[in-house]
């Protein structure tokens, strides 16, 4: 039950980064419908942060990817007009770099495209976002993170 939750929903969120771009994707669904942000989700029962992230950027975007470090961790909380919570995601974003498979929308992302940083003010990204990618290119231009191991099932 993602609208009006009894509780926080866990998502999780890839700052997915190929050299000097990132990866993008216009949002299809509610909340953040049509807007750009990073390729990400919601955690499902039994399942890591790390298998959930690599499930929803392959689901997203086609891609599979090296999860990194954690660059972030923030609550998404939207109201509706009435005061209650539509809405309440604790996000915890990871810095991540493609490894296979190939670009193509689907699930969530109706477009997806690969841009620089200076691109990102054209895409209409919000001041939090863009804050989390510039943490997340910073992590993956220090050369200082190894991938975490993808855990597909919680020990």
């Amino acid at each position: 039950m993602r609208e009006y939750p009894d509780r926080p929903l866990v998502g999780v969120g890839a700052v997915i980064v190929d050299g000097p771009r990132v990866l993008i994707i216009r949002r299809g669904h509610e909340p953040l419908k049509g807007q750009w942000s990073i390729p990400g989700g919601a955690v499902e029962l039994g399942e890591t942060l790390e298998g959930a992230l690599a499930r929803e950027v392959q689901e997203e975007t086609g891609l599979d990817v090296a999860v990194g470090p954690m660059v972030e961790v923030l609550d998404r909380i939207r109201r509706d007009p009435d005061g209650r919570t539509r809405y309440h995601f604790v996000l915890i974003d990871f810095v991540c770099r493609p490894v296979g498979g190939a670009l193509a929308c689907a699930s969530d992302a109706i477009e997806a495209v690969w841009v620089s940083l200076p691109e990102l003010q054209a895409y209409g990204i919000n001041e939090t976002t863009r804050r989390v990618i510039e943490k997340g290119v910073e992590a993956a231009s220090s050369g200082s993170w190894t991938p975490r191991e993808i855990y597909r099932d919680a020990e």
